[in-house]
C-alpha cells in the first residue's frame, strides 16, 4: 500500500448508501476531508452556493414525539409555525429536537442527518425553495459525508412533498 489505509464507511453512511442503491439513485455518498456540520461548511467544502445545500432540520411533534424532518435550502430559515400548521393536528405543538432525540430517532448525529436511512421513519417536508437549483447536496449520515441529487429526487427518495416552510420575507 502507499500508506493510505482503507477504512470502512461509518454505519450511518453505509445505511444511506444502501437506501440510495436500493432506490436506484445514481450518486453515492462522498466523504469530505473536513466536517460539514453546517450548511455553510458544506457549501464551502463543495464550492457550491449555500442554497444548494439541502440541510436537515429535525423537530419533535408533541405529544406523540414523532420525528418531523424538514429538508430546507441552506440559505433559508425554517418557519416553525408553518411547519407546525402542516404536520400537527389542532392543539398539537411542535418543538425543537435535542441531540439525544435526533440520534435516538434518526440514527444520525446533528450535522449528518440524511434525508433517507432513518431508524424511525420521519414525517418529512421539502422546502420548495430547493427547486431554484438544478443540483443540490444533502448530508449522507455523517458530518463528513454528502451526496448529490436533483431537488425532485427528494420526492422519490423520501415520499415527501414540497411545501412553503420558510418565512415570507426573503433571506438576505
Amino acid at each position: 500500500m502507499c500508506g493510505a489505509e482503507l477504512k470502512p464507511l461509518p454505519d450511518g453512511v453505509q445505511r444511506v448508501a444502501a437506501v440510495l442503491a436500493e432506490r436506484g439513485h445514481p450518486s453515492l455518498p462522498v466523504m469530505l476531508d473536513d466536517a460539514a456540520r453546517t450548511a455553510q461548511q458544506a457549501a464551502d467544502a463543495l464550492g457550491v452556493a449555500l442554497g444548494q445545500i439541502a440541510k436537515s432540520i429535525v423537530f419533535k411533534r408533541k405529544p406523540d414525539e414523532a420525528v418531523v424532518l424538514v429538508i430546507a435550502s441552506g440559505d433559508q430559515r425554517v418557519d416553525e409555525k408553518k411547519v407546525q400548521a402542516l404536520v400537527c393536528a389542532a392543539g398539537q405543538k411542535l418543538g425543537r429536537a435535542d441531540a439525544d432525540f435526533v440520534k435516538a430517532k434518526t440514527g444520525f448525529t446533528i450535522g449528518g442527518v440524511s434525508p433517507v436511512g432513518h431508524l424511525t421513519p420521519p414525517v418529512t417536508l421539502l422546502d420548495q425553495r430547493l427547486l431554484r437549483f438544478e443540483a443540490v447536496w444533502a448530508a449522507a449520515g455523517h458530518p463528513h459525508a454528502v451526496f448529490a441529487l436533483q431537488p425532485h429526487d427528494l420526492i422519490a427518495l423520501t415520499g415527501a412533498a414540497f411545501a412553503d416552510v420558510t418565512p415570507d420575507a426573503p433571506t438576505p
